[in-house]
């Protein structure tokens, strides 16, 4: 179980639209770290050795790195309608956008988030650690054999496999079991249970 902590900045007071539901999904957003790290290491990257081969130039030397002057007379040489112009700045322009929907849209959060008595308190649990406390309670239930807990956006698949002769009660038991579960942790996310059934092949 992983626990976070947001102290509202600034002393702001709590709204009413600042619901748990919303509350977790902000603080539990996960970050963007790996692909700004790229784009800000590579950007950097190559300024830095621009920068390195325009000095030496300067300075009547020469590093090699990146060929300089290549590049200079193939843009004194290439007009704005050249095909491969116009591909690379409509593939840097898809990239670009990439980028932006990858900062603004959220992406998934890897904790179900748990209710808590304090709203400026969040509190989430990984996902396995959930799919791992909802299997060994549905594995409890009489004539269930094993278990198998799957995490959907919007539902909790529960697969029950177990060659029992009468499995309407026990499927009963099982998804009491995990609701019950899921109520004692305060699962804010969690979604509907649904509970299947599968024999054990012999």
């Amino acid at each position: 179980m992983t626990t976070l902590q947001e102290l509202l900045p600034g002393g702001a007071t709590l709204t009413e639209r600042d619901t748990p539901r919303r509350r977790a999904a902000r603080v539990l957003k996960p970050a963007r770290t790996p692909a700004g790290v790229a784009v800000a290491a590579t950007v950097a990257a190559a300024l830095s050795l621009t920068a390195a081969e325009v000095v030496a130039a300067l300075l009547g030397g020469r590093l090699g790195v990146m060929p300089i002057n290549k590049v200079a007379s193939l843009a004194a040489d290439t007009r704005w309608s050249h095909p491969t112009l116009l591909s690379g700045a409509l593939v840097a322009g898809a990239l670009g956008l990439v980028l932006l929907g990858l900062a603004v849209l959220p992406g998934r959060a890897r904790l179900v988030a748990l209710e808590t008595s304090d709203p400026r308190l969040v509190i989430g649990i990984t996902k396995s650690g959930l799919r791992r406390t909802l299997r060994t309670v549905a594995e409890d239930v009489d004539g269930v054999q094993s278990v198998r807990v799957r995490l959907r956006r919007r539902l909790i698949e529960v697969t029950v496999i177990s060659d029992a002769e009468r499995t309407g009660a026990m499927l009963r038991r099982t998804g009491t079991a995990v609701g019950d579960r899921l109520n004692g942790l305060g699962a804010i996310c969690a979604g509907e249970v649904v509970v299947r059934l599968r024999r054990r092949s012999r």
